[in-house]
């Protein structure tokens, strides 16, 4: 089955996304990069966190966020209605965000990781699934109906 990955940064997250594309192009992952297409220190991470999230709402596919310390990302793309993003800075967290919290978005810190430590937490993240527990479901409803204004 083909894996679809919407990625999208600002300045600071540019040339790790670069990396990060190249990377899960060698694994056989369908990449569509929504932006920016060159550096523009004027690129701000509002702009294409919501642009990737309205890609992964709309195409269901998987969103990978990056800007300076992924938090900027994070907060944006949880504004979204329907978006569980979540900023991981380690195996753990990555792990951890889908099994738990079926994250449909990663949000990565340029300045926080290294380009290798990077790529592990992406494999990390997309190799993991959601574990389907009952106790997560609930969580997560309960999470959705503080979205709805409930």
């Amino acid at each position: 089955m083909e894996r679809r990955i919407f990625i999208g940064s600002d300045h600071a997250g540019f040339g790790l996304k670069e990396e990060v594309k190249k990377h899960l192009s060698r694994e056989g992952y369908t990449i569509e990069d929504i932006g920016p297409s060159a550096y523009d220190k004027d690129d701000d991470y509002p702009d294409y966190a919501v642009k990737v999230c309205r890609k992964v709402l709309s195409k269901k596919g998987e969103g990978i966020l990056i800007c300076g310390s992924g938090l900027g990302m994070d907060r944006a793309a949880n504004k979204v209605r329907g978006i569980r993003a979540s900023v991981c800075w380690d195996i753990r967290s990555a792990r951890n965000s889908r099994e738990h919290g079926d994250a449909n978005v990663l949000c990565l810190g340029s300045k926080f990781v290294s380009r290798d430590k990077a790529l592990r937490i992406v494999d990390a993240w997309l190799d993991t699934p959601f574990s389907g527990e009952e106790r997560h479901l609930r969580r997560i409803r309960k999470t959705m109906q503080i979205e709805r204004g409930r």
